[in-house]
């Protein structure tokens, strides 16, 4: 059981394995000579002991500084936005005042309207009854032998 196999512990076959041997590149023919251009300073190479006795060598990379901060404004944007919306609302409140006060007016008017439009009217109504009596227009009915007996009417 425990002799060994060609295969893995779990009985499977192990995978293929495919190798890739890079090939150089050659450089293309220039006519002019590189030049080198050397770096504005050298970085000094730095040794470090860790605790373990182990020595650690490279270049010492300096930190990146950050970008100064921006000095605050007296008042903060959120204040100024705040108050701005506090004129705004104000000047809203206002308009719809007079708004109110218009429609309320305008309310008034039709109101009155209405109650002039009845009297009118009504004038015009009291004329035409009480000026046809004196006219001929209609029908005129005279009861010359009109008999009443125990309050039923004879014609």
């Amino acid at each position: 059981m425990n002799e060994p196999t060609p295969y893995g512990r779990d009985g499977h076959a192990p995978a293929a394995v495919e190798v890739h041997v890079p090939t150089p590149i050659t450089p293309a023919a220039r006519t002019a000579p590189l030049a080198v251009v050397p770096p504005g300073s050298i970085p000094a190479v730095t040794s470090v002991v860790l605790p373990d006795g182990r020595v650690v060598t490279g270049y010492a990379i300096e930190p990146a500084k950050p970008e100064p901060v921006a000095a605050k404004p007296f008042v903060s944007r959120t204040a100024v936005n705040i108050a701005l919306g506090g004129v705004g609302f104000g000047a809203v409140c206002g308009g719809l005042v007079l708004l109110t006060t218009f429609i309320a007016a305008l309310a008034a008017l039709v109101h009155q309207l209405i109650i002039l439009a009845a009297v009118i009217f009504g004038g015009w109504v009291a004329v035409q009854v009480f000026s046809a009596s004196g006219r001929d227009s209609g029908t005129t009915v005279n009861i010359r032998k009109a008999v009443f007996k125990r309050n039923h009417f004879h014609g």
